[in-house]
């Protein structure tokens, strides 16, 4: 379905349910440390996401097991969690996680390292990957056009050689996990659907220090560089305005 046009009672939750996931991704950022496993990572984001009144969309999505997905170095996304999975010194870190409260769905991503970086290289990654997610949010504002965006997180990540996945790709939420129109992290300008405010949509850059291909593993989830080259994935859920955009997966330090 493509993205609806949300009324206020709808923008209201939407609100409510970025702080839940903003506030469960910060207190799981402050966990992620050498020696823990990426199940120990899920099983606290299920107590915390029970704890404040919310729901995982994640958990049963075409068959997902986890209410999480937490990928390391070269998985790009949707790595299931797992106890024999463990966090080791300067891993690259993604934390992909989703948040239903009253009915309505919020998605975003980090990724961290974890203890100190093995490369100055991935501090890079992960600061250019950020960087192109704050442009692709800079230019959304009634009246955009896909891509708009797609060409602005493509200039950044091009300008750092960086490989950008092509596969896989942003997408409108709310009412959905995953709802039309695609949202790639790549295009050109004035080209793709017109989106309006009020529409809600999830930008989510993925680069990598090599190939943009990528591959699935056995265990159909899974998705990693094909040539394993480190990955990065940031996202955040975003409400379209008449003058620009309102991230609604960011912490409002008021609310600290």
């Amino acid at each position: 379905m493509m993205t609806k046009i949300k009324n206020a009672t709808e923008i209201l939750a939407m609100r409510e349910s970025g702080q839940i996931l903003a506030t469960i991704l910060k207190h799981l950022g402050s966990e992620v440390k050498p020696g823990v496993s990426t199940k120990d990572l899920a099983v606290i984001a299920k107590r915390e996401l029970s704890a404040l009144g919310g729901e995982a969309p994640f958990l049963g999505y075409q068959g997902f097991p986890d209410v999480i997905c937490i990928s390391l170095n070269d998985e790009v996304v949707h790595g299931i969690p797992s106890p024999s999975r463990i966090i080791y010194d300067g891993d690259l870190v993604s934390l992909d996680f989703g948040v239903n409260y009253r009915g309505m769905i919020t998605d975003s991503a980090v990724t961290l390292i974890a203890g100190k970086p093995k490369d100055k290289n991935h501090s890079q990654l992960l600061k250019y990957t950020k960087a192109s997610l704050v442009d692709g949010i800079a230019v959304v504002k009634d009246g955009v056009r896909v891509g708009d965006i797609g060409a602005a997180v493509q200039s950044v990540l091009d300008k750092q050689g960086y490989g950008i996945v092509r596969d896989l790709v942003g997408h409108g939420v709310g009412h959905q996990l995953h709802e039309d129109p695609n949202v790639p992290n790549y295009g050109r300008k004035n080209s793709g659907p017109w989106l309006s405010a009020g529409m809600t949509i999830a930008i989510e850059p993925m680069a990598t220090m090599g190939s943009e291909k990528v591959m699935l593993d056995p265990d159909h989830w899974t998705v990693r560089t094909r040539d394993h080259s480190m990955s990065a994935h940031f996202e955040h859920t975003i409400l379209i305005t008449e003058t620009g955009s309102e991230v609604l997966t960011e912490l409002d330090v008021a609310s600290e």
